[in-house]
């Protein structure tokens, strides 16, 4: 197997305080260097990405009174797919008074990520959590709230607390627009210029430090070069390299795969988070999956039946005796509310086994009978209201009278590029924020972490950190004509022009969907030896084959989707090679990653931490048949020891 990689040597995060873990971030704040007031307005802070990670950190930035200059690739920044999120966002703030703390979040999350997370960043993030929701509320975030005018809070999976505070089924919705009226305030002031339909599509790095981008203007095919002090990437996951997923059709790994190029570290690649709660696959017309929010296990029950002779029945005709709610079966403790990663690979052995329901049998039963029963269907049109909505129109089926059919389907990506706890990637200047770094969940996310990670990483810690690597500068002016600019530019340049030149006879549509299908078939929720070692040939011989036959029509100096298309899906096969020699390396079951060849006796994931407790850190290949190269970062556990995973 090592022929697929080289071995490196290991990488370190020197960044970190040394000490208790719950002062680290207090020491590591008070260490940073300041710039001066009057000297911020010098300098200046490329943001590419303004979903709840690049839009915090863009307007957190141009308040403290950095120019910031920030690049989307949608015509708004409210449109950037943070909008999308909709359950909710921890924090450890104990409003229920139910023995939530900053250390039980922070061991939460650690054991939900299948202690694959570093503890510095964690605790950190469990720390800021209780900010990020009095920012939000004086921002004037509808958070829900109880009848005495107190914030609410509901339960999601991996936790027996109740910790996450929501706006119906719409938070993501409403906390980016929070943070887009605050860009746009500083919009108004100057200090931020907006640049949305622009998409980056190249780093340039100056005597070894990032100082701009090479953006395309998408309406008119422009390309031009951008220049600053230092370069935020807040440009989210690539979980669109499996095609069907729950992310917006435009969401792409090139931002971070160019600064990948580059020289930046790529880490846990192969981590990917399925979401157990989406609307099954309906044919091969879709080209993306509906999300329905976890936030629904409060209150939906979970199940099959228990015969597969009853399958093909309409659920209000199998007797309660005759279904099987499985996660409450299996997994007592936790039942309904059991992590992504349980649940989904639960779905799929009842599903694997024949008792799955809908077409083709690829799908569970999400019954609130129950709840509607007990709390009446008021209460929970009052909770789920616009979630029922949304499945009936996609389904034509009514949930207060049936059960929603729901199916396991990527969602997140833990993966990303390496960060240190500074959020600074290897290439110094470069940071990366949000869903696009690698640093908080692990080999799997805990729901309603995503909107807390992009919004710490944003308001709080990035100001601290990017502003102590600032306080060395002004940096010297980089001119347009520099020979890094000028090769940076020609080999964005060169890349349309040959993508434009193949004029071949298949689309860039029927690429991505056969290399998503090679992906989900062996790069995802269960993973093999041998499936992995056949999904790297097959990638190489689709991508040498897109380089020959892709069909762009149009040109580069007009508004071109497919060519959008085409850079983003070639980006996408050189990122799931990766992800397979990742997936083929790591020889254990981990989170929502199942290798068949490590389990234990009764079918639950194994790990291994005498072999595998570390971040794997990867090294771009250079030239066409160079192999990447492995850099190991060990993973300490001083404060939650790994243990066996249970929530039985």
């Amino acid at each position: 197997m090592a022929d697929f990689w080289n071995d490196g040597e290991a990488i370190v995060d020197t960044a970190a305080p040394e000490g208790d873990i719950e002062t680290r971030w207090e020491r590591r704040k008070f260490s940073a260097k300041l710039v001066n007031p009057a000297n911020r307005r010098k300098l200046t802070v490329i943001v590419v990405g303004t979903g709840l990670a690049g839009g915090s950190a863009a307007a957190t930035l141009a308040e403290a009174g950095y120019h910031v200059k920030s690049y989307c690739y949608q015509d708004s920044p409210r449109r950037a797919h943070s909008i999308a999120a909709q359950g909710g966002i921890n924090a450890a703030k104990n409003y229920r008074n139910d023995g939530d703390s900053i250390y039980r979040l922070f061991y939460d999350t650690v054991k939900g990520g299948d202690f694959r997370a570093r503890e510095s960043n964690v605790y950190r993030l469990a720390t800021v959590s209780v900010n990020i929701i009095d920012q939000c509320v004086a921002q004037g975030v509808p958070f829900a709230r109880e009848y005495g005018g107190l914030l609410d809070n509901r339960s999601f999976g991996g936790t027996q607390v109740s910790r996450t505070f929501y706006a119906r089924g719409q938070t993501g919705q409403q906390l980016l627009l929070g943070a887009y009226q605050a860009m746009e305030r500083q919009i108004g002031l100057g200090n931020i210029e907006m640049n949305a339909r622009h998409e980056m599509l190249e780093l340039i790095i100056v005597e070894g430090k990032a100082r701009g981008i090479v953006v395309r203007d998408m309406v008119t095919g422009e390309i031009t070069t951008e220049m600053a002090d230092a370069v935020v990437l807040a440009s989210g996951g690539y979980g669109n390299v499996f095609f069907l997923s729950t992310n917006a059709k435009g969401c792409n790994v090139t931002a971070s795969w160019r600064a990948h190029r580059k020289g930046a570290l790529f880490a846990n690649p192969c981590y990917t988070q399925i979401h157990p709660t989406c609307i099954p696959e309906s044919g091969t017309h879709q080209s993306k999956l509906t999300l329905m929010s976890e936030s629904l296990r409060n209150d939906g029950r979970v199940w099959v039946p228990k015969r597969a002779e009853d399958c093909q029945k309409p659920a209000a005709q199998i007797a309660e005796e005759d279904r099987d709610y499985y996660l409450e079966r299996i997994y007592p403790s936790f039942g309904n509310l059991v992590p992504r990663d349980i649940a989904s690979r639960a779905a799929k052995n009842v599903c694997d086994e024949g008792r799955g329901v809908g077409p083709g049998g690829l799908g569970v039963y999400l019954d609130f009978a129950d709840a509607i029963k007990r709390l009446g269907k008021k209460a929970v049109e009052a909770k789920y209201g616009n979630l029922f909505e949304m499945y009936q129109r996609i389904t034509g089926e009514d949930p207060y009278e049936v059960p929603m059919r729901i199916y396991p389907a990527v969602h997140y990506t833990m993966g990303g590029l390496w960060v240190d706890y500074d959020l600074q990637s290897t290439i110094p200047g470069l940071f990366v924020v949000g869903e696009a770094n690698f640093s908080d969940h692990g080999a799997n996310r805990l729901g309603a972490s995503a909107l807390m990670q992009g919004l710490g990483d944003g308001y709080f810690v990035l100001p601290t950190t990017l502003g102590n690597y600032l306080a060395n500068g002004p940096y010297e002016k980089i001119s347009e004509d520099h020979e890094e600019v000028v090769a940076a530019r020609a080999e964005v340049e060169n890349r349309i022009k040959r993508l434009l030149e193949i004029d071949g006879d298949r689309t860039v549509d029927s690429f991505h969907r056969e290399l998503g299908h090679i992906m989900w078939e062996y790069c995802g929720m269960e993973r093999t030896e041998e499936g992995l070692t056949k999904a790297i040939g097959l990638i190489r011989a689709l991508k040498e084959e897109f380089w020959q036959r892709v069909k762009v029509p149009g040109t580069g100096e007009q508004l071109n989707q497919n060519l959008e298309k085409a850079g983003r899906v070639a980006d996408f096969f050189e990122l799931g090679e990766l992800m397979c020699i990742d997936a083929l390396h790591r020889r254990e079951s981990c989170g929502g990653h199942f290798r068949a060849e490590s389990q234990t006796p009764d079918g639950e994931a194994l790990r291994h931490d005498d072999e595998f407790s570390y971040v794997a850190a990867w090294e771009y290949a250079t030239g066409e048949s160079a192999k990447p190269t492995l850099h190991k970062e060990q993973l300490e556990f001083e404060y939650v020891h790994p243990s066996t995973r249970s929530y039985k």
